[in-house]
């Protein structure tokens, strides 16, 4: 999102960093780790006109830096989490596997530091060099809580000016200043295309191609004249100072995206276009957008194009946004684009859109969610994401779909999300009003996330690599999520959360057809209420467990995890909802002394005014649960979270002697699947007295079955007519 706000904190549990094994090197790469060259044999992702290769993976006498996946490093910003770091004079050589004449590079320098990159072929140094700068990274965005100097990567590009065959080498050598280099992009771009017939060109109304003059009301003039047809723009490069309006009912055509090249940092800006039907295509739009300014109209589209409009084949580099989408454009269709170094969202459907396919397009180095639908004002609807590839999107999620009806994200290959989000996020947070929740069916089918998921900051515990965030309304749409491959996430696979904190219930979620290979910490981490369905999900490599299952806070109710039969590799559940597992680290034996309901959620029968059950299980004996007034028989019921063998519970009343002695009268119950109970202890009175600490034992047998439900049914109280306690502890022994 380009105007939001990620600052609500969370007082939770704190997560322990800790960094996953090292990460796989990235997709569409010569040396593909197998895992995702089977991602790549499934199809998924953008069909894209180059082949990229990772600098870790050539042959280069600087530095490999990584994997890591600390936010605020370069490293962990990198295609893999890993790069090449390359002092003046040292360099990286790169073997190409199909014909190039040209090549796009990301890269890093240092702050405040500019230069360039000799290019050698064949080991032969050519009169080509490749400019470097700092100029568009070390984005800072203080007003977004939890970040830190970002986008530190940029990307170049260059025509080699020679036809190269597979296995010839290109080598860059840094001539000046230090040059980190990520992944290499090769290319074979073919000859710019022919003026199409009866198109009108800017240059005929006086448009500069040298990229001297400002072409702007050339341009302008142009488009005016073409209604109802093509607006040329010739091989060359065109200065526009101004932004673009107006633009309706018109095709505006370039010879391509390495030859009609437009230097503006506003391109189109404009609240609507009546009749639609534009068309842009085959050209490129770089601006000069150096930082992130929110309320700027930075954007390659900013506002609407009209209904049934189109957009291919553009090269879209350093500007705010590529799409902020407002306004009417149902149907609007989006494919085959390359979106760069945006210092906030690649593409977003601001609300009212309708119909809308992002399809085929490739995303690098976003400085916000790459592609996302939010519906402000009025809903988004029968929208889809589709075939994308997006790469590392630097401060937020991959996809992000927050509210929408009826919306389809599918067939994309996500990688490696750095901070603030997840590869896919299926949201309720809605920022600011009137927003409309999510609603109707969400398919979310057949996608591949690669090394994503991120530490939060502001909640100081991680994002999955798919999120389902029911942030400030419960999830009420039906969510389907089917033929997933997730593949070296560093936290999470799945994660279940109420990002605002307040424990809205994630809902009518059904997974079937997952596949985890390697997660740093478990399969599921669900962390408010709700009931998600699972079937079919098979997981290798967990780091801690199969499930956290600990929803906060502590007794707004429990998360149900249906069996939907199918599963395997993730069966174990993590013990201590007081500690988050750690990347790797197993999920250690837990402490057979502890208090096994301290922590769980807790439901009553009834409360009296602010005395909630969840005051029973925070271990504080000096709060309490008070149930109805006048009612009895009350129960209070505690989910432990999985079936243990509870042989021993201590109740407490709060010590001070103001509570005075009283007795209530009991029985225990249990249950292994909160529906059916059984009596572990018939109804019994139990004396509390302030003298002895105002607590009381009680010891089961032996014999008593397993139980994940603990109940305490309370018929009678001498000391106020209502059922008490302070805690409720239940113990293995």
């Amino acid at each position: 999102m380009a105007r939001h706000d990620r600052s609500t904190p969370r007082s939770i549990r704190k997560w322990y960093a800790a960094v996953a094994a090292a990460g796989l090197v990235g997709t569409l790469v010569t040396g593909l780790a197998a895992t995702e060259a089977q991602a790549a044999e499934a199809a998924v992702g953008a069909t894209v006109p180059f082949t990229s290769v990772e600098a870790e993976s050539a042959t280069a006498n600087g530095t490999k830096i990584g994997p890591d996946y600390a936010q605020g490093t370069v490293a962990s910003e990198a295609s893999g989490r890993q790069a090449v770091r390359l002092a003046a004079g040292q360099s990286v050589e790169f073997t190409l596997t199909k014909a190039a004449n040209a090549l796009n590079v990301a890269y890093n320098v240092p702050d405040g530091q500019s230069g360039s990159m000799a290019v050698y072929v064949n080991g032969q140094k050519t009169a080509k060099t490749l400019a470097v700068t700092s100029k568009y990274s070390y984005v800072d965005t203080p007003w977004i809580a939890g970040s830190k100097t970002h986008h530190l990567f940029d990307n170049a590009r260059l025509q080699l000016g020679q036809n190269l065959q597979s296995g010839d080498k290109v080598k860059l050598e840094a001539s000046s200043t230090q040059v980190t280099v990520d992944v290499a992009d090769f290319e074979q771009v073919a000859g710019a295309a022919a003026k199409p017939s009866g198109a009108l060109s800017v240059t005929d109304k006086g448009a500069d191609p040298t990229g001297q003059g400002d072409s702007t009301q050339a341009f302008r003039e142009t488009i005016g004249a073409a209604k109802g047809g093509t607006v040329w723009i010739p091989p060359g490069e065109y200065k526009l100072t101004q932004s673009l309006n107006n633009v309706d009912n018109v095709t505006i055509r370039g010879a391509g995206n390495w030859h009609s090249v437009v230097r503006s940092s506003r391109f189109i800006d404009q609240s609507g276009a009546p009749t639609g039907k534009v068309g842009l295509h085959d050209f490129a739009v770089i601006g000069e957008v150096t930082e992130r300014v929110d309320n700027n109209p930075d954007n390659f589209v900013n506002g609407s194009l009209g209904p049934n409009s189109t957009v291919s084949g553009m090269w879209l580099q350093h500007l705010k946004v590529g799409f902020w989408l407002m306004g009417n454009n149902d149907n609007l269709v989006v494919e085959k684009n390359r979106i760069l170094d945006m210092t906030a969202d690649g593409l977003n459907l601001n609300g009212t859109a309708k119909g809308v396919n992002v399809r085929d397009n490739f995303l690098r180095n976003t400085g916000d969610d790459a592609l996302a639908m939010w519906a402000l004002n009025t809903t988004n609807s029968d929208s889809t994401f589709a075939g994308n590839t997006i790469s590392q999107p630097n401060l937020a999620n991959g996809i992000a779909i927050y509210g929408g009806r009826d919306i389809t994200v599918k067939d994309n290959l996500i990688l490696d999300t750095n901070a603030l989000g997840s590869g896919i996020a299926i949201s309720n947070q809605k920022f600011m009003d009137p927003f409309f929740p999510l609603a109707g069916t969400i398919t979310v089918s057949g996608n591949s996330l690669v090394r994503t998921g991120a530490m939060n900051p502001n909640w100081q515990h991680p994002m999955g690599a798919l999120r389902v965030d029911a942030y400030d309304s419960a999830i009420e749409a039906t969510v389907n999520i089917t033929g997933t491959t997730i593949t070296d996430s560093p936290w999470s696979a799945y994660e279940f959360v109420s990002g605002g904190g307040t424990g809205k219930a994630v809902k009518n979620v059904n997974i079937d057809g997952t596949t985890v290979d390697k997660v740093g910490t478990v399969v599921v981490q669900a962390e408010t209420p709700g009931a998600v369905k699972m079937s079919n999900v098979k997981a290798t490599g967990v780091g801690a467990a199969g499930v956290y299952n600990c929803p906060y806070p502590t007794g707004s109710g429990t998360f149900a995890l249906t069996d939907g039969g199918g599963n395997s590799g993730w069966n174990s559940t993590w013990d201590d909802c007081s500690t988050w597992p750690k990347p790797g680290a197993g999920n250690p034996d837990p402490d057979p002394d502890r208090n096994l309901a301290k922590g769980r959620p807790a439901t009553a029968t009834g409360s009296a005014d602010v005395y909630t059950p969840a005051k029973a299980v925070d271990g504080d004996p000096a709060t309490y649960w008070e149930s109805t007034n006048n009612a009895f028989p009350q129960s209070i019921t505690v989910d432990l979270g999985k079936t243990e063998a509870v042989r021993r519970l201590v109740l407490k009343l709060p010590p001070s002697a103001a509570w005075g002695a009283r007795t209530q009268t009991l029985a225990v119950q249990g249950s292994t699947d909160g529906t059916t109970y059984t009596t572990l202890a018939d109804a019994k009175d139990y004396r509390f007295d302030p003298a002895s600490g105002n607590k009381v034992t009680v010891t089961l047998p032996g014999s008593t079955p397993n139980i994940r439900h603990l109940r305490l049914r309370v018929t009678a109280n001498t000391g106020w007519p209502a059922a008490q306690f302070s805690e409720v502890e239940a113990y293995l022994s």
